[in-house]
């Protein structure tokens, strides 16, 4: 058993290996993953949601250099393990400055306010100041009109587009499942009632359900993981129910039932692990379209909530420079969106040709 086990996942990522769209598309995802995992270590903006708003320096383009003079809070929050994936408060104040002058322990700064005008400012640091309080810092993105970091803001936002893409993706999987195994295994009344809901909630266009979902559960993080994951459990429900009339007239499933298995031994144990191959490649496609219907309920105000990041609110936020003289702002986040969708596809389409039994 070991050695069919051994050489079926051998074959299995030989195969996978060959299609060259399905390793790019792994090697995006595998790349994210990290990404989240790490997004406050990478960041160079490592408050919690990347939240640091420096307003002076708002709307800036890719590349922008702007020096800083760092001013230490009052109340400092001693760092933990949890920061690192959390993010933390920022322990210093970030004023913007075009100039400054160094005497002693006393600096002489022109505030940066906006192109051409400044304001002259002192600063005094008391005690030994191992390091300088001036730094230079690059928006290799820009900033948006708040001035945020786009970079950070991308980053951390991907863990937005996973984590609803995971949670729409296990709830439409469950339901599916379940709906679609039982309607095709018992058929009768049972199939006509499952498959009346079907086709009732599959007339519905999926954003306008979703919207119905979301203000009745209310807006906010928790509540577009809900609202996506009952809106893609259609599609895995027909395709199980289809896979399951077709398997359950095979001989070794009337074996089971001669030997009195139980309904349930025989949808979990004997019929469900025979169509996970489908059911893979449509959880792949579902991955993409929560990632694009998030997106979309950001960006139209119904989704994840400010400040957190999210790249649909990132566009709606920024969406108006695209006809000014810093498209960036926008086009970052929705070449973010494309390439993490399309990673997604590439991987099901692989995935459907590798699991294809007939080929």
């Amino acid at each position: 058993m070991s050695n069919t086990e051994y050489s079926f996942t051998k074959i299995f990522w030989k195969k996978l290996r060959r299609n060259k769209g399905a390793v790019f598309g792994l090697s995006i995802i595998v790349l994210a993953l990290l990404t989240a995992v790490f997004a406050y270590i990478l960041a160079p903006d490592a408050t919690p949601d990347a939240n640091r708003i420096i307003v002076e320096i708002a709307a800036k383009k890719p590349g922008y250099k702007q020096q800083f003079i760092k001013i230490e809070r009052e109340q400092q929050n001693n760092s933990s393990f949890s920061d690192l994936f959390f993010g933390a408060e920022d322990q210093y104040q970030y004023i913007p400055i075009s100039s400054y002058k160094q005497i002693e322990n006393r600096y002489d700064v022109e505030k940066f306010v906006d192109e051409g005008v400044t304001e002259p400012l002192t600063f005094r640091f008391t005690g030994q100041q191992n390091k300088s309080p001036i730094v230079t810092k690059t928006f290799w993105l820009g900033t948006d009109k708040f001035g945020r970091d786009i970079l950070s803001r991308l980053i951390v936002g991907v863990r937005v587009s996973l984590s609803v893409g995971l949670i729409a993706v296990a709830i439409s999987l469950t339901v599916g499942i379940f709906l679609g195994a039982v309607a095709g295994y018992f058929r009768g009344w049972i199939d006509e009632a499952i498959l009346w809901l079907i086709n009732v909630v599959w007339s519905i266009p999926t954003l306008l359900l979703v919207f119905a979902i979301t203000l009745a559960l209310g807006k906010g993080f928790w509540q577009v993981f809900i609202a996506v994951g009952l809106t893609l459990w259609v599609n895995v429900a027909r395709l199980v129910r289809g896979q399951v009339l077709s398997i359950r007239e095979l001989n070794y499933i009337e074996a089971t039932k001669a030997m009195g298995f139980s309904h349930a031994r025989t949808i979990f144990k004997h019929i469900l692990p025979n169509i996970m191959g489908p059911v893979i490649v449509i959880a792949a496609s579902n991955f993409a379209s929560a990632i694009v219907i998030e997106a979309g309920l950001s960006f139209l105000g119904v989704g994840v909530q400010a400040p957190q990041p999210s790249w649909g609110l990132m566009i709606k936020e920024n969406y108006n420079f695209i006809i000014t003289n810093n498209p960036m702002l926008a086009i970052a986040p929705g070449i973010a969106i494309m390439l993490l969708v399309l990673a997604f596809n590439l991987l099901g389409n692989g995935l459907r040709d590798v699991l294809d039994v007939r080929s």
